[in-house]
């Protein structure tokens, strides 16, 4: 079955005479409970919940490995460190990957005695990197420099060394790349971003091929309290049936985008994986069935950068990235990432690509260097 038509019924109660096709959320924080716990499978709402279960058995037909659903992307983030160090250990962590997971690592981690080793070299090989390494964390297309690593030769050098090696797949989604497959022990995804694509919900999850790291995890979200709520998991259910006409739509649009900007001389340091003058275009090509919706550039400064935004009618200044409606912001306002004042992160989305490509036009003829 293609990912197309799994996406439609991923998780979905067999079928029963008289019930709803896609049943509803589930609010409860108790159950009935007689005797012994353990003969129940719902035994406490931080415990169970069936709105989860469905969820989660959707992502696992997707993810090719049980998943696990958390709060917010970031929840998921914290547990897959959680489970997997210790005080001693050493975390290799990817340079230009989400900044959160940068601050997390320095700023709560290390104080604990967990080593963390940052490089911004992840297209080659890690070496010594890897010297008594337990964790080694990257993120393809990084967010937001759109940089590309190899999963596959990761994963078996990581292997080799003892490690285990996480992947962010939040720009991807599991529908246009799968780390499990490529040799990854997690792929680990904010849901609020692409994968429910509405910007109306804050969620996350973490697949793994290993069970024991499964319970882990699941076994971590409940002592840490870090459960996701069930109408927000329902939402995200619910969009994953329209994921696949969703991203064909915005990984086409933002192509077309990507491509125009990289044909003006009044825009430089076009970032889009699915051009081949990236420098991860050929193995994107090979680990990707798309290659996103994400495009950066540089308007070089910060002023042009924010007349741009100001000029653009189809186009929301906002963060975040993935949903329905374009959106584009000057990143370095946050700071914390190796970018220029005028780098533009841009999240394309579901318009009619004419019409975006006519508003970005006159946006850029607006504002062009005099």
């Amino acid at each position: 079955m293609k990912d197309a038509t799994r996406v439609i019924r991923a998780g979905q109660p067999a079928p029963e005479q008289g019930r709803p096709l896609a049943p509803g959320p589930t609010f409860a924080s108790m159950y009935h409970l007689k005797g012994d716990p353990s003969t129940s499978e719902l035994t406490y709402g931080r415990f169970h919940n069936p709105t989860w279960s469905g969820f989660e058995r959707a992502l696992e037909e997707l993810e090719g490995g049980p998943s696990v659903s958390f709060a917010s992307g970031m929840a998921a983030v914290a547990a897959v460190l959680g489970v997997s160090l210790r005080p001693g250990d050493t975390l290799v962590l990817q340079g230009d990957g989400y900044y959160s997971v940068r601050v997390v690592a320095n700023e709560q981690l290390a104080p604990l005695g967990i080593q963390v080793r940052t490089t911004d070299h992840v297209d080659r090989p890690l070496g010594g990197l890897l010297d008594g390494a337990r964790l080694v964390w990257i993120e393809t297309p990084s967010n937001p420099g759109l940089g590309i690593c190899d999963v596959r030769a990761l994963a078996q050098e990581a292997g080799a060394a003892g490690a285990l090696l996480a992947v962010d797949n939040t720009t991807a989604t599991a529908l246009l790349q799968k780390p499990l497959a490529l040799g990854a022990d997690f792929s680990i995804a904010s849901d609020s971003k692409a994968l429910a694509g509405h910007g109306d919900l804050i969620l996350g999850h973490v697949s793994a091929r290993d069970p024991a790291l499964v319970e882990a995890l699941r076994t971590w979200r409940t002592r840490m309290g870090a459960i996701p709520g069930p109408m927000e998991v329902w939402l995200a259910h619910r969009s994953i049936g329209t994921l696949d006409v969703r991203l064909e739509r915005m990984c086409a649009n933002a192509y077309r985008v990507a491509s125009m900007l990289a044909a003006r001389a009044d825009v430089t340091g076009v970032r889009y994986p699915g051009l081949t003058t990236h420098p991860g275009h050929d193995i994107a090509r090979r680990q990707m069935a798309d290659f996103g919706c994400v495009v950066g550039f540089d308007l070089a400064t910060e002023a042009r950068a924010d007349a741009f935004l100001r000029e653009c009618r189809l186009v929301d200044e906002s963060t975040s990235f993935g949903g329905l409606h374009t959106t584009a912001e000057r990143r370095a306002r946050w700071g914390g990432d190796t970018i220029g004042p005028g780098f533009i992160r841009m999240s394309v989305g579901c318009e009619d690509a004419g019409d975006l490509l006519e508003d970005l036009t006159l946006a850029l003829d607006a504002c062009a260097p005099s």
